[in-house]
């Protein structure tokens, strides 16, 4: 097995490795990458395995620092990371465990529509929701939040703008944490923030963002696809973005100001990129409650989008989104730290889990799985690259003894963008697409560069890694047909 330097690397079992918490001074728990042969092949030297280490010191911290199957260099934290810090016991929050991009996540919507409906019609729907959904960076949409209206948003999330005739009460009822989360507190984002945030709820943005119209192309599990209203040959949509602007000065801010505050706290940290509060001090709170306003604007822009995706299909069909069966299945977040209750030793303890590029992934039965969805499990979204397939899965019991009920979030980078984009040269990545059955339009040439399906691993590897190590399951593959990018 390829080590990383200085990281000491031990097989568990066909799914996962182990760091021992020896490898390296300050180490408070063991790191766990979920990964087999082929998938640590492709991490290789990346200094992510190093940050699964450097996590483990994290004051508080239960049980082990986690990666998912995904796992890519990030900031402070690895993509795909997962860690549960207890605040009775000295935790501490971490922005870099949640990320720039705060509330970044993932939302599905099904539809009556058969792939043999849309004949040729699949490029005018591309391109309509191209016209309808502002994409690019920086780029403003419709909705321009200032004053009280952004505050209620920071405050209330989805219901906000549901409430302004952006969807439907039932958006809500399968949204994670119903679209919002409580605790939120506007007064604690700066105004930097809130002026970035005011023209871009309701945009898709750049990077690894998109729309894209799929077909459910294979169903696994007759069950699970039947409760989530999906089958072989169906018509869907996923969206993919987050808090944009607002999310990062957010998360920028906080990183500034806490810059002295481990000091102030006797806590040493191996890389200055995991810099901390405890989470009951004056300044973890105050992180938690931007972070909380910023996954409540993320939500509200998910939502925005979702009714202007509902309108582009509308414009092109004739037809009104609900007779168009356009309802949402369920919505994820990616970048996300949450007061969630675990059991731990025997003992339910209130955990401040950190999600970076991992998603909730709770079981079947559970109190907060939407009831629809309780009798096989929280959906669990997975998008792939633009060229292949997309997943859909449900949280299993494996999720809550081993995860903190978290599985992974995509397919992992393997190139850079620069990398990427290098790699691109001299190629047409809209043909190569067009070539493989999709349509693609972006706002620049490099946003389709640098997201080519070269520039990702195979999601199918990463997919059946966490099932096979009983985390999640896999529901059914979706296809793409046509693709908006940034």
């Amino acid at each position: 097995m390829t080590e990383s330097p200085s990281v000491k690397l031990e097989r568990i079992d066909a799914c996962r490795v182990r760091i021992p918490k020896d490898t390296m001074p300050g180490m408070r728990v063991d790191g766990i990458i979920y990964a087999d042969e082929t998938l640590m092949k492709s991490v290789g030297h990346d200094p992510c395995v190093s940050q699964v280490a450097n996590v483990a010191t994290l004051p508080g911290i239960v049980k082990h620092s986690l990666a998912m199957p995904d796992i890519h260099f990030g900031y402070g934290f690895c993509i795909g990371g997962v860690a549960a810090t207890d605040p009775e016991n000295g935790g501490v929050i971490s922005p870099g465990g949640v990320g720039y991009d705060i509330n970044c996540g993932v939302r599905l919507i099904r539809s009556d529509l058969a792939a043999a409906d849309l004949r040729s019609r699949a490029a005018k729907l591309t391109d309509s929701l191209f016209q309808h959904i502002p994409c690019g960076v920086g780029e403003g949409g419709q909705v321009r939040l200032k004053g009280r209206d952004l505050d209620d948003v920071l405050s209330r999330g989805s219901a906000a703008v549901i409430e302004r005739g952006y969807g439907v009460p039932d958006d809500a009822e399968v949204t994670e944490a119903r679209g919002s989360l409580d605790g939120a507190d506007p007064d604690c984002v700066s105004d930097r923030a809130r002026q970035r945030g005011q023209g871009q709820c309701g945009t898709l943005g750049s990077g690894n963002h998109f729309v894209e119209i799929q077909v459910v192309e294979e169903v696994f599990d007759a069950e699970a696809a039947e409760a989530l209203g999906l089958k072989a040959g169906q018509v869907t949509v996923m969206i993919h973005s987050g808090s944009r602007g607002l999310g990062h000065q957010v998360c920028d801010d906080a990183i500034r100001d806490l810059r002295g505050v481990p000091k102030a706290y006797g806590i040493d940290l191996p890389d200055r990129q995991l810099v901390c509060a405890p989470v009951h001090s004056k300044e973890g709170q105050h992180y938690l409650k931007a972070m909380r306003s910023a996954a409540n604007f993320a939500w509200a822009n998910r939502q925005i989008m979702t009714h202007l995706a509902r309108q582009a299909f509308s414009d092109v069909l004739d037809r009104p989104w609900e007779s168009l069966g356009m309802h949402l299945v369920y919505d994820v977040a990616h970048n996300i730290a949450k007061m969630e209750t675990f059991e731990i030793g025997g003992v339910r303890k209130s955990l401040c889990v950190h999600r970076k590029g991992a998603t909730r992934a709770y079981p079947p039965g559970h109190p907060e799985v939407p009831a629809r969805y309780r009798k096989v499990g929280q959906p669990v979204i997975i998008p792939g690259d633009m060229g292949r397939c997309s997943y859909v899965l449900v949280g299993q019991p494996g999720a809550m003894e081993s995860t903190f009920g978290s599985t992974c979030h995509g397919a992992g980078r393997l190139l850079s963008r620069h990398a990427a984009i290098r790699a691109a040269k001299g190629r047409s990545i809209q043909k190569e697409l067009a070539d493989r059955g999709v349509y693609a339009r972006a706002r620049s040439r490099s946003g389709l560069d640098e997201e080519q399906p070269d520039a990702y691993k195979d999601v199918q590897d990463v997919v059946s890694v966490v099932e096979r190590a009983g985390i999640s399951k896999i529901v059914c593959r979706l296809r793409p047909l046509g693709v908006i990018k940034g």
